[in-house]
């Protein structure tokens, strides 16, 4: 008897990850991001399911502490990193501070979600790798939709109060930088070969992919993902001609492609599809003296207080003082204000540990979007606050480099 829940469990839970923002549950009645409201309401309705999940496998198998046992030897590192939530999650209550549902949605949810990933059959990897596209696709034409109509379908609320200056399109993700950093990540995972699509699908769908990052307006993961993607290609086509085996058809394609987009880019910038990018660009809102002042505020504390944590309402006064009202812009500065310093070690090394393991379950080719999301998360706060940012991560990895040969081989105490 397997231990994995039913297939169309994982995908709906892949749906609700990648699909579903805060700005969509408010418009349910469900005020996921906000200060006030009941605390279930705090915690996303995906760490709820995987917990279903979860618990549904572990019942299933006959024997649940057998099943944690299974859970340990097949992912590690994913069960490390829940545990370490669930002491994030302690570490809060005890302290009597808020985010103790972060604590859950950003560290447990994806620990938990791995373990259900690691006994799969190549149908259900194949019908994940759909559910990606998918909802990337939706994801990229919403956010598109949502720059040439100047309206926010969902849009991120504190309290149902929407940030007026804050234009750029959430789609899908809610948060702009969150989306930003999902889109980037997804774009050099199909430059790096992930997915199983055609050369004509896998060109399109970076095409559209980055005509929606400059909607998304994150300037980091423009940058990088102009110069990690552009560095691949040039290195990519020098392999080609180096081989001087180039198809009569491609190189006439590509020659023609390439007259193209000149064209192409002058009749967007004379439609200003590029005047919220050089925008972004000229006009940073802070997020540079932020960078500067949060180091600041980290030495303002005294060394004693940082080892278990200072007190929430010291930082939140040295926030206000220092101009930080917006957030601390990096996870682990963030994350040693409020945790300190042993908990900043632990989450660190946790989750350092868990993305070993993901790149360890896929194939080659991972490069890419790995080192962009942990460039990108960290030019803000990132998994330091309550985000399902790297449960997506996990899920885009997995699902675009799956290994099917990865299935653990059938022992005898299975389903005891």
């Amino acid at each position: 008897m397997s231990r994995s829940p039913m297939p169309f469990g994982l995908i709906a839970l892949t749906v609700l990850i990648l699909g579903v923002s805060g700005g969509m549950l408010w418009n349910v009645g469900i005020n996921y991001d906000g200060l006030t409201g009941a605390a279930p309401q705090k915690i996303h309705p995906s760490t709820y399911l995987v917990l279903v999940l979860f618990g549904w496998a572990a019942l299933k198998s006959g024997n649940p502490a057998s099943y944690l046992v299974y859970a340990v030897q097949v992912r590690p590192a994913g069960m490390l990193l829940a545990v370490c939530s669930i002491g994030l999650f302690l570490h809060i209550v005890l302290r009597s501070g808020p985010g103790m549902a972060g604590a859950l949605d950003t560290f447990l949810l994806p620990g938990l979600f791995a373990v259900l990933l690691a006994d799969r059959d190549a149908l259900t990897w194949r019908r994940l790798e759909l559910t990606v596209h998918s909802v990337m696709l939706v994801n990229a034409l919403l956010g598109l939709t949502e720059f040439a109509t100047k309206t926010l379908f969902f849009p991120y609320r504190l309290d149902g109060q929407v940030f007026a200056t804050d234009t750029r399109s959430a789609a899908l993700q809610g948060h702009p930088l969150g989306n930003a950093t999902l889109t980037a990540c997804y774009v050099l995972a199909l430059i790096g070969g992930g997915g199983r699509m055609t050369v004509p699908q896998r060109l399109a769908m970076i095409g559209l992919q980055l005509a929606a990052l400059v909607a998304f307006g994150g300037r980091s993961a423009m940058v990088v993902t102009l110069i990690f993607g552009g560095g691949y290609g040039l290195f990519a086509l020098h392999k080609v001609l180096s081989a001087g085996r180039i198809p009569l058809l491609a190189a006439a394609a590509g020659i023609f492609l390439f007259t193209l987009v000149p064209l192409g880019i002058g009749g967007l910038a004379a439609g200003g599809f590029f005047d919220a990018l050089l925008g972004r660009f000229m006009a940073d809102g802070g997020s540079a003296n932020a960078r500067v002042e949060m180091l600041d505020l980290v030495a303002s504390i005294p060394f004693r207080e940082l080892l278990v944590g200072p007190d929430m309402s010291l930082v939140d006064s040295l926030r206000r003082v220092s101009g930080l009202e917006w957030g601390i812009e990096n996870p682990i500065v963030r994350t040693l204000v409020y945790q300190g310093i042993f908990m900043t070690v632990l989450l660190t090394a946790a989750v350092t540990l868990y993305m070993m393991e993901l790149v360890r379950h896929c194939r080659t080719g991972t490069f890419l979007p790995v080192i962009a999301f942990v460039i990108l998360v960290n030019t803000f706060e990132g998994i330091g606050g309550k985000t399902t940012l790297l449960a997506k991560f996990a899920i885009l990895l997995l699902g675009l480099f799956h290994a099917v040969s990865d299935r653990p081989p059938e022992r005898a105490d299975r389903g005891r």
